[in-house]
């Protein structure tokens, strides 16, 4: 849908075991040593949705759809990787390229699993590679700002309100605080925006534990905790190994019985791709009908016509206005024809505003 992931951390944290588990499938080469992953694996995953099966069960649709989200897997970064240390030019363009991040950060003991600083410590492995983001945006901005400080000098209002915003941020990534930390006015937002600071990214941290720690944590995941805590940023507990495991069952219940014993809820990997969901603050429409139950990813704050343009981009320029029914009101009067005797379905315009879980129908000019 357009919406790209990165999945970062050091070598040998288990970014490409993960990816694996994710994507289920065995692209991403794994093995014990630094620089496994090279080039960038890129894979598309179904965001789990329960409401897709049972809009589809009330509409009889011959097929489902559910919506994706694209997950990058990148090459593991270093300490000097801003400097080119490692394949570090290569890490860093390929982050520039994703919308949000996803941080692997190390939270087992392995002997047999080599760590690049010679211990674990999560919090550690986090400050190098917040580090590097933040030297590789000092190095961006300084070089935006000797472009246009000539100009700015000699009386252009534009740029000197220009000038003030690349100043500030500066600033604030000099003094150790991401990009994404830093408050700015909402007319500032445009100009922030086209620097394409690494650090401006959402991230989520994830915790790769042992197989006997998925369900509780430990130690180095309640370190975690307290890093994500004060940044107010969200984090996940996984195992890799687990996970992985749980991709390669093919039977649901099998799955189910495998986390039960192990005192999951859940996949782990549910619980990511929903927290990149969010971390993207995105939200899911629907179209229902015979042919097709489907999920649409939009942005939250999308207006109708937008929304319709995902689905077909003469839907937005033609559109004329949209039928919506919310999930719960098409559920509760077992569909189109009952939400509309009961009153449910709504007629809006071009100004209204998507709202998660609605199911639409567009009408438009061909």
């Amino acid at each position: 849908m357009g919406f790209r992931t990165g999945i970062v951390g050091l070598p040998n944290v288990g970014k490409s075991t993960l990816f694996n588990a994710l994507t289920q499938s065995s692209g991403a080469q794994t093995a014990n040593f630094p620089f496994c992953t090279i080039d960038p694996n890129i894979g598309e995953v179904p965001v789990p949705d329960q409401r897709l099966q049972e809009l589809s069960k009330i509409a009889s649709s011959k097929i489902i759809l559910p919506t994706k989200m694209t997950f990058v897997d990148i090459a593991g970064l270093v300490r000097g990787a801003s400097r080119g240390e490692g394949l570090g030019n290569k890490f860093l363009a390929n982050i520039r390229e994703c919308d949000a991040i996803i941080q692997v950060l190390r939270c087992f003991n392995d002997s047999e699993i080599t760590h690049v600083s010679g211990k674990v410590d999560p919090i550690a492995d986090a400050d190098i590679i917040e580090t590097e983001l933040l030297l590789a945006d000092m190095e961006r901005v300084e070089r935006k700002i000797s472009s246009i400080e000539k100009k700015a000098h000699s009386g252009d209002k534009d740029l000197q309100k220009t000038m003030e915003i690349y100043e500030k941020t500066l600033k604030g990534i000099s003094d150790g605080i991401p990009a994404r930390e830093i408050k700015f006015e909402n007319e500032t937002i445009s100009i922030v925006n086209s620097l394409q600071l690494l650090s401006a990214k959402p991230m989520l941290y994830v915790c790769n534990v042992s197989e006997n720690e998925a369900a509780s944590g430990n130690k180095f995941s309640d370190q975690v905790k307290e890093l994500v805590d004060s940044k107010k940023a969200k984090m996940v507990i996984i195992s890799a190994v687990i996970e992985d495991e749980i991709s390669k069952l093919t039977d649901p219940n099998d799955a189910s019985l495998f986390l039960e014993d192990l005192g999951l809820v859940e996949p782990g990997l549910n619980k990511i791709i929903n927290s990149g969901y969010k971390l993207l603050n995105l939200q899911t429409f629907f179209t229902v009908g015979p042919k097709e139950t489907r999920a649409w990813t939009i942005e939250k704050g999308s207006l109708a016509p937008e929304a319709a343009g995902k689905i077909h981009s003469d839907f937005e320029k033609g559109f004329i206005r949209a039928e919506i029914i919310s999930h719960e009101d098409y559920v509760k009067h077992d569909g189109e024809i009952g939400a509309k005797e009961a009153g449910k379905m709504r007629i809006e315009g071009k100004s209204y505003l998507v709202q998660e879980g609605d199911i639409m129908h567009v009408l438009f000019n061909s």
